[in-house]
């Protein structure tokens, strides 16, 4: 698309969703380059506004191609789940799952069809989608269900401006699960497949020749196997390998001073062994500016990296950066999407 539409789902209308989303659209309304579209029930962006206290118009649109009609103008595509019942804020609601779900369903289905050039995905709670029916552990479970993908991966971009700009994507070899069993998951093939997958998706997302590092599990590296052994028997190996194939990767390098490296523009990626080795390192550095891309989908996913906040839900004191920042990165992400979509579009 010349002009990227961007479609973003609210989340959990009853959680702080509705209005970083508002703020977000109500800041770039009227931009020349891009275009975005609140996905959710119009009641919830009507009462965020309001909530907000914001001086904009609430515009439903049935069609994603509609124009943008310029500053003070929010375009809503109204999902209709809710009806005039809005349910309280801050309260697990099954009501506020399904309309969480379906909103993820019209986004999604439209990024499938290339109605849009990607989605921005608000915050959802798991009680409330469980509530509503949903078998799905979150997010990323769902869309790979619904876009037929099984492997996804996470990556976070933190941008530092300090260093002209340059962005920091981090990847993660495990995810969610307790830290001993993180360990045991790291083998020698894991690892070569976690690299390879890192360093493919830099390429797929507008990295032409990647410089990739993989972060050391043990202080200091290991020190030579006094503090541990996973670096001489598992990543150095790993590292090895991908280099033989003519990958440009690094490592393993000591993680108090990798994501340093990376932040001042020595790497384009780091690979994080572990959930928070990765998390705390972006999100010490600017938890509002981090945000999350779903690699491995056939459509563009930028997503917040954080919670419902259901205890300051509906009083304007959510702050709307980290939506902010998942939008712009969209938008610098769409002219990327049809080689995302080549990449990874299940072949039938």
């Amino acid at each position: 698309m010349a002009t990227p539409v961007l479609a973003l789902t609210v989340g959990d209308p009853v959680g702080i969703g509705p209005e970083i989303t508002s703020r977000t659209l109500a800041e770039f309304a009227g931009a020349n380059d891009h275009h975005g579209i609140a996905v959710g029930d119009a009641i919830a962006i009507r009462r965020a506004v309001e909530v907000l206290g914001l001086d904009v118009e609430v515009r439903l649109v049935d069609r994603w191609d509609t124009p943008s009609a310029g500053e003070g103008v929010i375009d809503v595509f109204d999902i209709g789940v809710l009806g005039a019942d809005m349910p309280e804020w801050g309260a697990v609601d099954a009501r506020a799952g399904r309309a969480a779900i379906t909103a993820i369903e019209v986004a999604t289905k439209a990024a499938m069809e290339e109605q849009v050039s990607g989605i921005v995905t608000g915050p959802i709670n798991k009680e409330a989608i469980w509530a509503a029916g949903s078998q799905h552990l979150g997010h990323t479970e769902m869309l790979g269900e619904l876009t037929g993908v099984t492997k996804q991966d996470t990556m976070f971009v933190v941008r530092n401006d300090s260093h002209g700009g340059h962005h920091l994507r981090i990847f993660f070899a495990t995810r969610h699960m307790s830290l001993r069993n993180a360990l045991d998951a790291i083998t020698v093939e894991t690892q070569v497949d976690s690299i390879e997958r890192a360093y493919r998706a830099l390429q797929v997302f507008g990295v032409e020749s990647p410089r990739l590092a993989t972060a050391a599990i043990n202080p200091h590296g290991g020190e030579n196997g006094a503090f541990g052994d996973e670096e001489i028997e598992i990543l150095r190996p790993a590292v090895e390998m991908v280099n033989a194939k003519g990958l440009a990767v690094s490592g393993p390098i000591p993680a108090d001073a990798v994501f340093h490296h990376g932040l001042i523009g020595r790497y384009d990626g780091v690979l994080s062994q572990y959930h928070d080795q990765g998390h705390i390192a972006s999100k010490t550095f600017d938890f509002d500016g981090t945000i999350s891309v779903t690699v491995g989908l056939p459509i563009l996913r930028t997503s917040v990296d954080h919670g419902t906040a259901f205890d300051i839900a509906g009083t304007g004191r959510a702050d709307h950066g980290t939506m902010r920042s998942a939008y712009l990165a969209a938008v610098d992400y769409a002219p990327f999407v049809a080689g995302i979509r080549a990449e990874y579009l299940p072949q039938q």
